[in-house]
């Protein structure tokens, strides 16, 4: 059959589109199963992040505790150990460019330790009724960070609350300077800069279990 409005020919398993101002279902494929899903993560560690009020200017030292947050998984990073970085510089490039030492410090530097910081995750999750969502660490690595499209609906429509969520997951660049090292980032998501899209909030994620992975709220 020809694909038509309603039957668009999309080859993601599994897909929700909303209108965020009515909540009405405009297509919708395997919304309620439950899937690996990679850095998308990192939206509900900025979340926590900032609803701990955490100081952004802070500085936070890479150290060899972050390296191994998943076990087996090879994580490449310009971010070295020993760098000292800012908790907002973190969030920046864990947002944009889905830096994954940068989300695994974050992690690692809330108050009480990485269990806790995954404990607020979960809990944040509960609170937002994303029944189908387990978090087991930051970034979004480990396999067993799982969600559904249907919660990561409330997940996206809960991140655009944050006006430093929104900024920091649609800029296009940013550069980072340690010492006399200047580290530059770039976005993801290529659409940010495309001029016909109007995006609040993107993330995206690739991980070998999950595939490729994007939610966004846009125009």
């Amino acid at each position: 059959q020809a694909a038509g409005p309603a039957d668009p020919k999309i080859r993601s398993a599994s897909v929700l589109v909303l209108d965020q101002a009515t909540g009405e279902v405009l297509y919708s494929k395997n919304e309620s199963a439950i899937v690996p899903i990679a850095s998308i993560t990192k939206l509900m560690t900025a979340m926590v992040t900032l609803d701990a009020g955490l100081p952004l200017d802070e500085e936070i030292t890479i150290t060899r505790e972050i390296l191994p947050t998943v076990q087996g998984t090879k994580m490449y990073s310009a971010l070295r150990i020993g760098d000292k970085v800012t908790r907002d510089d973190l969030l920046r490039v864990a947002l944009m460019a889905s830096e994954n030492r940068a989300a695994a410090a974050l992690g690692i530097s809330y108050p009480g330790g990485l269990d806790l910081f995954v404990e607020a995750m979960n809990a944040k999750a509960l609170l937002l009724g994303m029944n189908d969502s387990r978090f087991v660490e930051p970034t979004g690595l480990s396999a067993e960070n799982v969600s559904s499209a249907g919660d990561l609906a409330r997940l996206v429509e809960a991140a655009h609350t944050y006006p430093l969520i929104r900024e920091y997951s649609t800029a296009r660049s940013h550069e980072i300077r340690i010492g006399k090292r200047k580290l530059s980032y770039h976005s993801t998501n290529r659409l940010v800069s495309s001029p016909a899209w109007e995006i609040g909030v993107q993330k995206t994620g690739f991980i070998r279990a999950a595939g490729r992975c994007l939610v966004m709220q846009a125009n």
